[in-house]
């Protein structure tokens, strides 16, 4: 699964409020009507899912952010005298219990989408030279500082099913971004993920592990544009016609687990925003056609998570269903791998991807960049130079 995110105007991604646990066990966010906030968590991985607001004696500030964990307690991060306060919530009978774990002193700070291991939470606080990785849940002395990773990194993405292996976009001073991954279990070495082109900026969207499918963004093709690529892979990134859509905003927001080895048959949704509103994409690589829906009423936009079946699995909200999960099958799409072909190194002048159709006939070849190929991305055994 991944948390839903929604993509902000300079291409960074950001959360929509609505978090679930990389396992789909629970879920957390701010419920409530205007100023009386709250956190609330979701229980999803039952027969059907139910929803436990966890308030305290005052309302929580719009600001404030939350974070489920596998163990039913939500973490939440609030702004307080200046400084980023962190606790755990839960429920105790007719009431909410609090676990205060500290404090960081920073002019920025976010929460990271959860752990894959389901019970640490990490937060992101960039400064001006250097960008800090703090363990905030999970430590037994309150936050801890795990990783300094020079230059201003935004967005966070994780890259294995352990909590190890860390993708943020890096900038330096104003030059463009690029991915890189951070290892938490070597103090945080850095090593470089993703250069379609020098001067492109190249953001990571999505990830998912079991297949090494990445959703990217980047300006390589001239402007900004919705891409795939796969870890490890000597292939290069593709960005699929049918994913521009005209005077909408395309964004990934969870891929289908468990796809071992078969990344082009990994479902992704996709959330769709335009002038009449938000609705549902649903897209595999091999299937070459955006599949538009209609969301279901309340849905909770930007926010679900893939079954290993293929079945996309919406939450949302609504005065008569204060919470509830729609379920989606997949797009039928069918893909069957070729694996005596052998992959290219450089960029194929492939024939555009239009929504709908097979590629057309005919059509000129398309602006050819140069990309720096995914297997130099680590967990392939490589290490960071010296």
């Amino acid at each position: 699964m991944t948390a839903c995110a929604i993509e902000t105007a300079n291409g960074a991604v950001g959360s929509t409020g609505f978090t679930i646990t990389a396992d789909g066990t629970y879920a957390a966010r701010l419920a409530g009507d205007g100023e009386a906030l709250f956190p609330e968590r979701w229980t999803l991985d039952g027969p059907e899912p139910y929803a436990v607001p966890l308030p305290l004696g005052q309302p929580e500030e719009r600001d404030a952010e939350v974070l489920p964990l596998t163990d039913g307690r939500v973490l939440i991060r609030r702004r307080v005298a200046g400084t980023h306060a962190f606790s755990l919530l839960y429920p105790t009978g007719p009431g909410t219990g609090e676990l205060p774990l500290g404090w960081i002193e920073s002019a920025e700070l976010t929460l990271l989408p959860p752990s894959p291991d389901g019970v640490s939470a990490y937060a992101l606080a960039p400064g001006a030279k250097s960008t800090a990785v703090w363990l905030v849940a999970g430590s037994a002395f309150g936050p801890e500082l795990v990783a300094e990773v020079p230059g201003r990194c935004s967005g966070g993405v994780w890259l294995d099913r352990t909590g190890r292996m860390l993708a943020l976009d890096r900038q330096w001073d104003d030059g463009p971004v690029k991915a890189v991954a951070v290892d938490l279990e070597r103090g945080g070495e850095v090593t470089p993920l993703l250069q379609i082109t020098e001067d492109s900026d190249d953001r990571l969207l999505l990830a998912e592990p079991d297949s090494g499918l990445l959703l990217i963004r980047s300006n390589a093709p001239g402007h900004g544009r919705l891409g795939w690529g796969v870890l490890g892979s000597l292939r290069p990134v593709r960005f699929p016609e049918c994913l521009r859509l005209a005077d909408c905003a395309v964004t990934p927001f969870a891929v289908q687990p468990g796809q071992a080895l078969m990344p082009e048959s990994c479902a992704v949704a996709l959330r769709i925003d335009g002038a009449a509103g938000s609705w549902l994409g649903l897209w595999r690589p091999a299937g070459r056609r955006l599949h538009q829906l209609a969301a279901p009423d309340g849905w909770l936009a930007g926010a679900g998570l893939w079954s290993r079946e293929g079945v996309l699995q919406l939450p949302y909200a609504t005065g008569a269903v204060p919470c509830g999960v729609a379920r989606i099958d997949g797009p039928t799409d069918t893909f069957v791998p070729d694996v005596t072909t052998q992959p290219e190194v450089i960029t194929e002048p492939a024939q555009p991807e239009c929504a709908g159709e097979e590629p057309s006939e005919g059509a000129g070849t398309p602006v050819v960049c140069k990309p720096v190929p995914l297997q130099q991305a680590p967990l392939t055994g490589r290490t960071a130079p010296d």
